[in-house]
């Protein structure tokens, strides 16, 4: 069983939440929920998590990144570990330089125009994502993993030790 770190779960489909609760508290974790941005960083500054595991599209498509930046950007919660639930693709390799990834990414036709590339270096788990805003700025935003929707305990479960050692 794991100690009692607290883990911050933040989507709008109860039943993701639900389902991810119960898998996480079965194994030890304190288990916060929220179903939005705003309630989500009210409540990571409030209860400091030790992890935030947050969906990529809520209310907006881009709610989920723009969470994973205010969190990133806030002094007191930049290096709480941030772990993204998506059925997005990601993109993956072997540079460890994830940013330049995702730049290589942006230049080939096939992908330029993405609203989204997530990004991921297999050797170090070092990842992040790209996203246009609404004026059309690409923004960077550093995570520390994804898990694949529907959500496989068998590759959360390890995930989230992984990021909680």
């Amino acid at each position: 069983m794991a100690t009692s770190k607290k883990i911050l779960l933040v989507d709008d489909d109860i039943d993701v939440i639900s389902v991810m609760q119960t898998l996480l508290e079965h194994e030890g974790y304190t288990i916060i929920t929220a179903s939005n941005k705003k309630e989500g960083i009210r409540l990571a500054k409030e209860q400091k998590p030790d992890l935030a595991i947050l969906d990529v599209m809520m209310t907006s498509q881009f709610e989920g990144f723009e969470l994973a930046k205010e969190l990133y950007d806030d002094e007191d919660l930049k290096r709480m570990p941030k772990l993204f639930q998506t059925s997005v693709e990601v993109f993956s390799s072997n540079n460890a330089d994830v940013v330049e990834m995702a730049k290589e990414y942006r230049k080939d036709p096939r992908h330029r125009e993405l609203e989204v590339i997530l990004v991921e270096d297999q050797k170090t788990g070092k990842a992040g994502v790209d996203y246009r805003n609404e004026e059309g700025k690409c923004i960077w935003v550093s995570v520390d993993g994804f898990i694949k929707k529907p959500v496989d305990s068998k590759k959360l479960l390890p995930a989230v030790n992984r990021l909680l050692k």
